[in-house]
């Protein structure tokens, strides 16, 4: 859009001449730079980014000259931000979940039988071996019956001693389960914001408007840049604790630099 083209700066900068304001004083209430407020007069859109970050501060200078904001952004040009169709780039085909499901099935199959069967092979000489009890008072084959039976069971010189093996025990204690990690970048959304999420090689991440109740983890060395356009309704968390935006944010909008150790730093102008 050329400059000047809709008129919404030229309401804006009578609108405030009329107020008896200077451009640094609207900066200062606004809290936003000298040139973002004079990009808006001009209607320099290219200056401004997004056209989400656009709206957002036409309607903060209509709301502070006292100007219909309705009036203001149909005025500019500017067009409502429509929910993009945000792509995962973790999506896994469902072809290949299946045989992944299929091979962790057949591995555990294999690691049960691996197990079992020694197992079994073990006891099944004990279980086989079934011992004949013999009574005392039982006749002996000439129709008599028995004598004294003889209680010493020290083996004859010519008789072969028996070893017998007892039968192996497999033990099953089930392993405690590992703690999962935290991941290392955690982005919670209380309120719908713009985001923009950057790889440390280029790549985008993330790009669109998310609403509320949506949370993004990201782990290490997976991110380098980070956009938030409404950045107080995004917490943002490191390794699990909460960060302060405070010395990354502007007129409302964080940027922030992710460093391969998980520092993080400001996006200079």
């Amino acid at each position: 859009m050329t400059v000047g083209e809709s008129g919404c700066g030229e309401r804006l900068r009578k609108a405030r001449e009329a107020a008896g304001l200077s451009l640094e004083d609207v900066a200062s209430q606004l809290k936003m730079p000298r040139r973002v407020v004079e990009s808006l007069e001009n209607e320099d859109w290219d200056r401004l980014g997004a056209p989400v970050f656009v709206r957002g501060q036409l309607r903060s200078y209509s709301r502070l000259l006292g100007l219909t904001t309705s009036t203001t952004l149909s005025a500019s040009g500017v067009a409502p931000i429509e929910p993009t169709t945000l792509v995962s780039h973790s999506y896994t085909p469902r072809v290949q979940r299946l045989f992944e499901q299929g091979t962790r099935r057949i591995i555990y199959i294999v690691m049960t039988i691996a197990i079992a069967v020694p197992v079994w092979l073990a006891t099944k000489p004990h279980l086989n071996n079934n011992a004949s009890v013999q009574p005392l008072d039982a006749p002996v084959p000439g129709g008599e019956m028995a004598g004294p039976v003889s209680l010493d069971m020290t083996p004859e010189p010519n008789q072969a001693a028996t070893t017998v093996q007892a039968p192996l025990v497999a033990s099953f204690t089930p392993m405690s389960p590992r703690p999962s990690a935290k991941p290392a970048l955690s982005l919670r959304f209380s309120g719908d914001s713009w985001v923009q999420v950057t790889a440390p090689d280029g790549r985008t991440l993330e790009q669109g408007l998310l609403p509320a109740g949506e949370t993004r983890n990201y782990a290490v060395g997976e991110v380098g840049r980070v956009v938030l356009g409404n950045s107080t309704a995004v917490v943002v968390q490191q390794a699990g604790q909460p960060l302060d935006l405070t010395p990354f944010r502007r007129a409302n909008v964080a940027r922030f630099t992710v460093s391969s150790d998980g520092s993080l730093a400001p996006v200079a102008d």
